[in-house]
């Protein structure tokens, strides 16, 4: 199929998902993402021969991605596509090295798939500086805009595609919720990435200043961040963890939920997986 026709029919596809949409039920999130992947493929009807090949890129590892890994999989098999079926699915996984994301979405341009899903910003990034015409389907971004991965969310432009998870405001109500459980908090530690919006940042500054709450941002690069990250939060005295971590830590969440036990740091997240993991609050 003619690379034009496929931006036309991803193009096609994303005018139908305008509104940003929680990341909260993974499984209907890739099926809906697989959906733009699969729109190409019907279009294909005049090569049944040809079996679509869809690159799966990701930063974390198989281990820490075997629920979502397997939503993937339902949200295909929905669909009705089979892998080793009717299609084939190529994965690649950085194993918690953001540094090795680039050279995986260089590997399946070479492979010359049809469509690649990127699993958070960084693998979007490495996939949209690998190719700009090869379709790309974000399962989720928190600012595509901002990130430069799309023009807007109604019209994306480009090779881009997917689903935005950006709600800003989120983390203004979690400062509320740290305040109201701990009435003298003024100083909280921020667990963040590079790659977290200025738009989340610019309203967690608001909220910061009416609770009259000073924020001290650490950032994550890798796993092994999350440690000296909650040393330098106890040694800044603050008083408790407002954790914007996702993607390279889920893996981790026992062992985040445990240091900030061991810190003493009353915490908040921003999904219920971490409260099962053993933190105090999600919201």
């Amino acid at each position: 199929m003619k690379r034009k026709s496929w931006l036309r029919v991803l193009n096609s596809c994303s005018d139908n998902f305008k509104s940003q949409i929680q990341n909260r039920k993974w499984s209907g999130i890739v099926a809906i993402a697989v959906s733009f992947a699969m729109c190409g493929a019907v279009v294909e009807a005049q090569q049944p021969t040809k079996v679509p090949r869809i690159g799966y890129l990701s930063v974390a590892s198989l281990s820490g991605m075997a629920d979502r890994i397997e939503a993937f999989r339902q949200g295909l098999r929905e669909l009705g596509y089979v892998e080793g079926k009717n299609i084939v699915i190529e994965w690649r996984y950085a194993e918690e090295k953001p540094d090795r994301v680039s050279e995986l979405a260089a590997e399946l341009v070479r492979l010359k798939i049809d469509v690649i899903v990127s699993g958070g910003n960084s693998a979007t990034q490495a996939a949209k500086k690998a190719t700009n015409t090869i379709p790309i389907v974000m399962s989720q971004s928190s600012d595509p805009v901002a990130s430069g991965f799309v023009a807007s969310l109604a019209q994306p432009r480009g090779n881009i595609t997917g689903l935005a998870t950006l709600a800003p405001e989120i983390g203004g109500k979690q400062l509320e919720l740290l305040k109201e459980t701990l009435s003298r908090l003024s100083r909280v530690a921020v667990l963040s990435t590079p790659t977290i919006s200025s738009q989340i940042v610019k309203e967690l500054g608001l909220a910061a200043a009416a609770l009259k709450v000073k924020l001290e941002f650490q950032e994550v690069l890798s796993p092994k961040d999350i440690d000296t990250a909650f040393r330098a939060a106890s040694q800044g005295r603050a008083a408790a963890v407002l954790s914007l971590l996702s993607g390279v830590a889920n893996p981790y969440r026992t062992q985040t939920a445990k240091l900030a036990v061991k810190s003493r740091l009353p915490a908040i997240y921003r999904n219920r997986e971490d409260v099962e993991a053993g933190g105090l609050m999600s919201y």
